[in-house]
C-alpha cells in the first residue's frame, strides 16, 4: 500500500512540475515575442496546457473525491473559455491594428 501511495505521489508532483516548466516557457514566449498575435499565441497555449497538466496532478494527489470532481470542472471550463477569448482578442487585435504590412496575411482580400 505504501508503494501505491509513493507512486501516485511522484506521478501528481510530475505533472505539477510539468505544469510548472509550461507556465514558465510561457512566461518566456509573453516577454521574447514583439508582436501581440505572437505574445497572445503563447500565453492561450500556455495557459491551456500548463493549468491542465497542474490541475491534473493536483487531483492526482487529491484522490477521487468531490474536491477533484470541482478542478476536472475547471479544466474543463478552461479548455473551452481560453481559446475562445484568444480568438476574440485576436480578431479584436487584426481589425484594430493600423499598420498590417507585413505582420499578417489579410484574409478578407481574397
Amino acid at each position: 500500500m505504501i508503494a501505491l501511495e509513493w507512486i501516485r505521489f511522484l506521478l501528481g508532483t510530475s505533472f505539477l512540475v510539468c505544469g510548472i516548466i509550461i507556465f514558465a516557457i510561457e512566461l518566456f514566449g509573453v516577454f521574447k515575442f514583439r508582436y501581440v498575435l505572437n505574445r497572445m499565441h503563447a500565453a492561450a497555449m500556455g495557459d491551456t496546457f500548463g493549468i491542465a497538466l497542474s490541475m491534473v496532478g493536483l487531483i492526482i494527489l487529491c484522490g477521487l473525491n468531490f474536491t477533484s470532481i470541482k478542478m476536472l470542472l475547471v479544466v474543463v471550463f478552461l479548455w473551452f473559455a481560453s481559446p475562445v477569448a484568444s480568438h476574440m482578442l485576436a480578431r479584436f487585435e487584426v481589425t484594430t491594428n493600423e499598420k498590417p504590412e507585413g505582420l499578417y496575411e489579410d484574409q478578407t482580400k481574397k
